[in-house]
């Protein structure tokens, strides 16, 4: 349950008002013109596969950090569960965040590999437009405690964020009308996202979560 929750956040996170509108320009950065859109798959897979590795390896490192501090596990649990619970008071626009906002351009792309490096590089940028949910899967690594549990677990965060990155942009032409259906409805996605980080940031904070988790499997 604890991946299927990490694997939403990924999807929750690409469908965000600072990521799913910059898209296009993605898209532009992959291809580089309207006659290459066979450049599109490979460049995407390649830039998805440079920040799912960035991405491990902060789950590597959360997880890590939780294991060193497992003597300390009711403490990490309230401080991780606050963090989350103010991540998801930021989506309900109580606690305003600006520095969970997108990046504005991007280059177009000169091969496979510069791709891959750009998705290692723009993992950084990408950090704050998806930050709330990126943060509750780094703070649900650090918890859960192990460096495995962590690297899998954001793993499986990157594949929820990469997949829908991936098919969105061999497909966006097909998809344009969904898309602008989430972002007609921008304000109610928001609510939900806020209130399911708020679940998950409370049951961390008591402890619960596994408990949660155990109702749902």
């Amino acid at each position: 349950m604890r991946y299927i929750i990490t694997f939403l956040e990924g999807i929750i996170s690409f469908i965000s008002p600072c990521m799913l509108p910059m898209l296009p320009v993605y898209v532009t950065y992959f291809a580089g013109s309207a006659d290459e859109k066979r450049r599109v798959f490979p460049r995407a897979l390649s830039f998805v596969l440079g920040f799912t590795l960035v991405f491990s390896l902060l789950g590597l490192f959360a997880g890590t950090l939780g294991s060193a501090l497992a003597r300390y596990q009711t403490a990490v649990n309230i401080v991780c569960g606050a963090i989350v619970i103010m991540f998801g008071l930021s989506y309900l626009g109580v606690i305003p965040m600006n520095f969970l906002k997108g990046v504005k351009k991007a280059r177009e792309a000169s091969g496979i590999f510069s791709a891959f490096l750009f998705g290692m590089i723009y993992s950084l940028s990408l950090t704050p437009c998806v930050g709330a949910f990126l943060g509750s899967a780094l703070m649900l690594a650090a918890s859960e405690g192990g460096a495995f549990k962590g690297l899998l677990l954001l793993l499986v965060y990157s594949l929820g964020l990469g997949i829908p990155f991936v098919l969105s942009a061999v497909l966006i032409d097909k998809l344009r009308g969904a898309f602008d259906f989430i972002k007609r409805h921008y304000k109610v996605i928001n609510a939900v996202c806020g209130v399911f980080l708020i679940i998950v940031g409370v049951a961390m904070a008591l402890g619960l979560l596994g408990e949660l988790m155990n109702i749902f499997s």
